[in-house]
């Protein structure tokens, strides 16, 4: 292993050797002239001090060793405090929210594709010569509160988060010892945006703290090389990926490692399995952990705790997995995006459709915002989160410890769809539009004389009667309900 020390010296010593690997159009030279890269041995010797199983107990977890394999690990029991949870918020931040023009992709798509949408805004913006990492000083954060955040999550109504520790770019939220010179302690905020997040979710909130990291770095040197080489070499996963994840599970202990971008490699090549398995086994996560399915080529959808297969994924039918729905407010955007419009965002009656269509398949929403670079939450998206959390504080319980029944979506009325308390003694059925004349025809329910019919949120009576080849509810005036964009009729004892 001679060589890695040479090559550590060649990277600080120089300006060329190791940024020599990129393409010098690219302008990313002085993010990788600094970067420096421990020895593998030193990262692994010495770490930082199906069918949906959703009941597993603490002795199951505590007492299984899984090996690095997919069949060992995915039988391993999701922890029951996911499933119950229904609803999180991602969060997407970055030096990207410095341009803050385009998407989170917004470095790739000016100097990996080269579009010329990006080149010209460059031109047109900023002085010839500028650099991405010229961006990173400018990720300031000055007005980040963590305890503010941690509120507006709260009264969200999320029982989780997940916070992208690293994206595409390389940039690390926390001080990396992987990432130096290229995080947010040595350039920008000056301050570990990761660890302030933790501590405040911790301490002010029930919520569950995750951290999203990216596998690959669009522009890495290392990576660039073990891609020129098919991924037959895992220079960038020993001296990078790895090393990261192991930092940040041990650091920050996160209830969710949520993986992207494996970008076509295979798993085998990130060493996915083999993390799996410690975090499974060995980490001090392992009782409470989930991670996701993105570990590698072809294992999204097949292979992990539980399935994301797709950003924006949402089948609309009943999943034999457990899955999850990760989708934006911003249509267009994951970061924040200065040159959107109000078109451009989803309303809060369409988010609680998306809510109530994934809970009702068996499904998750992980729903997003992305902060501006200073560390504010915009308006429009705290007001989406606080409307959120407005109709889940009357609905909450149609969403939260339910799971799937029978039926997903009724069978006479469209955008109406059910969930079931567990045990199945009380069957909720959410309806997105307000009926014309207070009159709601449900086809699915079979009741009998034990059935009793009310709404969530309502201490009145409604009158309701057999109506072939359903039933036939005569609701309230609406100006007497207590949640706006959607209602939830629940139904106790029915038959089916």
């Amino acid at each position: 292993m001679l060589w890695l020390p040479i090559t550590l010296l060649l990277v600080l010593s120089s300006k060329v050797n190791l940024a020599g690997f990129l393409d010098k159009s690219i302008g990313a030279e002085s993010y990788f002239d600094v970067l420096a890269l421990p020895s593998v041995k030193s990262n692994l010797n010495n770490l930082e001090s199906n069918t949906i199983n959703l009941k597993a107990s603490d002795s199951e977890i505590k007492t299984q060793r899984y090996t690095p394999d997919w069949t060992s690990l995915d039988s391993r029991p999701l922890p029951s405090w996911y499933d119950d949870a229904k609803f999180g918020i991602f969060i997407h931040w970055g030096v990207f929210s410095v341009p803050a023009y385009g998407s989170e992709w917004f470095w790739w798509y000016w100097k990996g594709a080269k579009k010329p949408e990006f080149e010209e805004f460059m031109q047109r913006n900023y002085a010839p010569g500028f650099t991405y990492a010229d961006f990173a000083p400018k990720f300031t954060a000055e007005f980040y509160d963590p305890l503010e955040w941690a509120e507006i999550f709260k009264n969200s109504g999320a029982k989780y988060i997940v916070l992208t520790s690293k994206h595409h770019e390389g940039y690390t939220l926390w001080p990396s010892r992987y990432s130096w010179n290229w995080n947010a302690m040595d350039v920008g905020p000056k301050r570990d945006l990761v660890g302030d997040l933790a501590e405040a979710i911790r301490n002010s909130t029930d919520l569950k703290f995750g951290l999203y990291h990216s596998l690959f770095e669009w522009f890495h040197p290392l990576y660039q090389q073990d891609e020129q080489n098919n991924f037959t070499t895992q220079d960038f996963v020993k001296l990078k990926t790895i090393p990261e994840l192991y930092e940040i599970v041990n650091k920050y202990k996160p209830s969710i490692v949520w993986s992207d971008g494996d970008q076509g490699a295979k798993d085998v090549y990130w060493n996915a399995t083999d993390f799996i398995a410690w975090l499974y086994n060995d980490s001090p996560v392992k009782e409470d952990v989930v991670v996701n399915d993105r570990w590698g080529s072809g294992i999204a959808c097949h292979h992990g705790g539980f399935y994301t297969c797709d950003d924006r994924f949402n089948p609309g039918k009943l999943l034999p997995h457990k899955w999850e729905n990760c989708l934006t407010i911003d249509k267009n955007s994951w970061g924040y995006r200065r040159n959107a419009r109000l078109s451009d965002f989803l309303s809060t009656h369409e988010l609680i459709k998306e809510l109530a269509s994934t809970v009702s398949c068996g499904g998750n929403m992980l729903l997003n915002v992305g902060p501006t670079h200073d560390g504010i939450i915009a308006p429009i998206f705290e007001e989406r989160l606080r409307q959120m959390g407005d109709w889940l504080k009357v609905n909450g319980e149609a969403i939260y410890s339910t799971q799937p029944w029978t039926h997903q979506n009724d069978t006479l009325t469209p955008d109406v769809w059910y969930t079931s308390s567990k045990g199945g003694k009380t069957v909720y059925a959410i309806f997105l539009f307000w009926p014309r004349w207070n009159i709601l025809n449900l086809g699915a329910p079979e009741v009998s004389s034990r059935t009793h019919i009310s709404i969530v949120g309502y201490d009145g009576d409604i009158d309701w009667v057999v109506s072939p080849p359903g039933i036939q509810l005569t609701l309230p005036s609406k100006s007497e309900m207590l949640s706006d964009w959607a209602w939830v009729v629940q139904l106790d004892n029915l038959v089916n």
